[in-house]
């Protein structure tokens, strides 16, 4: 079994300790970060990176940019410069599903200025019912990729279509709690193999 050897790439230099809350991200799972370098500016941060990446044999690197809660188009056309620089064979537009309207006209936005393969929706845990996720495909014309439904780094799933239809039916996760049930199952019925 084959794993990618990965690199993170932090270029937020707008938001306070972003960079800093990336690298410790990564140092708590294991994965390779590139190291911060103060003031240096994000097109100078990514030509490092690329360069990094060819020295240390990364098979994977995933650029972290600057958030956007709002349409500010100095950081669309910086998202464009990196978009091209890059080459990226995935661009995932990571938004969050509790500000709703908002995060479908930042999608609107940042799709028109990047070509974006999908969308990574987060927070859809707790009373955020996940509809607005149906909004963002349409909106965006792409796939939601993958759903963020806690704060740690193993509760992001996959996204399928029949556990979103069950939240916002207010039916629940029936598919999820099936699978964890069975997941419980067959270590339950391991350990009794095992003894």
């Amino acid at each position: 079994n084959y794993k990618k050897k990965v690199m993170v790439v932090s270029l937020d230099v707008y938001r306070p300790a972003a960079q800093e809350q990336l690298q410790l991200l990564a140092e708590t799972n294991g994965i390779q970060c590139l190291p911060i370098v103060e003031k240096q500016q994000p097109i100078d941060i990514t030509k490092r990176a690329l360069n990094a990446a060819n020295l240390n044999g990364s098979d994977v690197i995933i650029f972290d940019t600057a958030g956007r809660t709002n349409i500010d188009e100095a950081l669309l056309n910086e998202l464009r410069s990196i978009f091209k620089l890059t080459k990226p064979t995935e661009t995932l537009l990571v938004t969050d599903a509790m500000i709703g309207q908002e995060s479908i006209n930042v999608a609107k936005a940042f799709s028109e200025y990047v070509d974006i393969t999908g969308v990574v929706l987060t927070r859809v845990d707790g009373d955020a019912k996940g509809g607005v996720a149906l909004s963002m495909s349409s909106t965006t014309g792409k796939p939601i990729k993958f759903l963020g439904v806690g704060e740690k780094v193993e509760q992001i799933e996959v996204f399928s279509a029949k556990r979103i239809a069950g939240r916002i039916l207010d039916m629940g996760d029936v598919v999820g709690m099936v699978e964890k049930a069975e997941q419980e199952f067959d270590e339950k019925e391991a350990e009794v193999m095992a003894n």
